[in-house]
């Protein structure tokens, strides 16, 4: 049965064996009166002639259902009076997605489970590292560095259905061989052997972005923060200073890439918001100009929903990177930082950076990356808890117990604040002014943590 839709303003014709149909086209409607045997074929040569048309149009029913083009129309139920759509262009699928059978039907989709395997994995990765660079030089070690750079190029190949997941954990393989060849025993070398061994997770992630033909936000960070951290302790090896410098100033960046980055990621381009070419000197509005009464917007809901995922990805991957390094630069700061007057400055910077990376966290409305720089600060935190509690003694319990009626206030306070969702302005204001006054406070501490104040201090005296 065809369905009679948008009928002409005239009764349906019928005389004999001929029928007439209206034909929807690019230059309007043409009404034709065709035999009643009449093919696709033949209509739509019948209405390029009339039409002007140098090519054969395609005929579809009002629905959208091609019409054969080598059998007459009256198979396909069409009668007369009926409406034919004929079209130029190429057809145009219908949305409704067929199920697919056969071999590769389904295809693993990238998703959380896949992206926990794939960080259990690179975690795994650079474990491997250290524990075959503890056993010393020998063919164990070489074996594992060997297997992991063939590992990391394996990950950073583009094959597989999940080859942008796994892509992005290529670069911890890569620096967990690095870690095998530059491990040194020693505290004035371990700045030097994390600097290479971020060093060749840049270079992973070098690797895999050149084979990619997308822009990865995830291996840009991997770059970029792998770049950083060897600058960091190649110009430290180079300058001559304590190891306790490089740990703080980690701790530092790490501390202000968690304000700063959402600002970069947020950053629209112009040629994003508004289309530089239309415009002129004279040109009232950005909208693109079109047939009819309305006029749509230039930027596609496309490009807009490609942009926030953009951002998405990119500060998930730096929330990432900040706790990675909070998580190495404040035991490692607590440790190396033996001096009473400098050790007093660490414990102030990482007291300090730990609040300022929580309050950070509330700003974020991203769960993935709030859920990131939550574990950073708490593993500031947590860090300082256990030096502390190493050097109470016989006085641990009762401490312990001050610490926690202290926590549990906290957790009352930080209850009642969360609860409203920080949208009260009072309690905004009151975080904002925290993550200001924490942020201000410890990089102050970097002066004492690093052992400036101490030099000038002993300078002056």
């Amino acid at each position: 049965m065809s369905q009679r839709a948008l009928p002409r303003s005239g009764p349906a014709v019928r005389s004999g064996d001929t029928m007439a149909l209206s034909i929807h086209g690019p230059t309007g409607v043409l009404d034709l009166v065709v035999p009643d045997g009449a093919t696709g074929v033949d209509v739509a040569r019948e209405y390029a002639r009339l039409a002007g048309l140098e090519v054969l149009p395609h005929l579809y029913s009002p629905l959208g259902e091609a019409l054969p083009a080598q059998r007459p129309l009256s198979s396909a139920g069409v009668e007369a009076g009926d409406v034919v759509v004929a079209t130029t262009g190429a057809r145009e699928e219908r949305r409704t997605t067929a199920p697919q059978v056969g071999r590769g039907a389904e295809r693993v989709q990238p998703g959380r489970l896949s992206a926990l395997w794939f960080t259990l994995a690179g975690a795994l990765g650079l474990l491997a590292g250290w524990w075959a660079g503890q056993t010393g030089p020998g063919p164990e070690s070489s074996v594992v560095a060997a297997v992991l750079a063939g590992t990391a190029l394996l990950a950073a190949a583009p094959v597989g259905q999940l080859a942008g997941q796994r892509a992005v954990t290529a670069p911890a393989f890569g620096a967990g061989a690095a870690l095998v060849v530059a491990w040194s025993p020693g505290a004035e070398r371990l700045p030097m052997v994390l600097g290479t061994a971020a060093l060749g997770a840049a270079v992973t992630a070098a690797v895999a972005r050149s084979w990619r033909d997308e822009q990865d936000e995830a291996l840009r960070v991997w770059m970029v923060a792998g770049g950083a951290v060897f600058v960091l302790a190649g110009t430290a090896a180079v300058v001559g200073v304590r190891p306790a410098v490089v740990w703080s100033l980690l701790l530092l960046a790490a501390m202000l890439a968690a304000r700063f980055v959402p600002s970069l990621a947020v950053d629209v381009p112009d040629q994003v918001l508004l289309d530089l070419d239309r415009l002129a000197v004279t040109a009232w509005s950005a909208r693109d100009t079109r047939r009819g009464r309305r006029s749509s917007m230039v930027v596609t809901a496309d490009a807009v929903s490609g942009l926030v995922d953009r951002g998405s990805r990119l500060v998930t991957a730096a929330a990432a990177a900040v706790a990675l390094a909070a998580v190495v630069g404040a035991p490692m700061l607590l440790a190396t930082a033996t001096l009473e007057l400098d050790r007093i400055g660490a414990w102030a910077q990482v007291l300090l950076a730990g609040g300022a990376l929580l309050l950070a966290a509330r700003s974020y409305r991203h769960r993935a990356a709030q859920g990131l720089l939550r574990v950073a600060g708490l593993a500031c935190w947590v860090a300082l808890a256990a030096v502390g509690l190493s050097l109470l003694g016989d006085r641990v319990l009762l401490v312990g117990g001050v610490v926690m009626a202290l926590a549990g206030g906290g957790c009352v306070a930080a209850g009642v604040a969360t609860g409203q969702g920080w949208r009260s302005l009072w309690w905004s204001r009151r975080a904002e002014q925290g993550e200001a006054l924490s942020g201000a406070l410890a990089l102050a501490a970097v002066l004492v943590a690093t052992g400036l104040f101490r030099f000038l201090w002993e300078l002056t005296s």
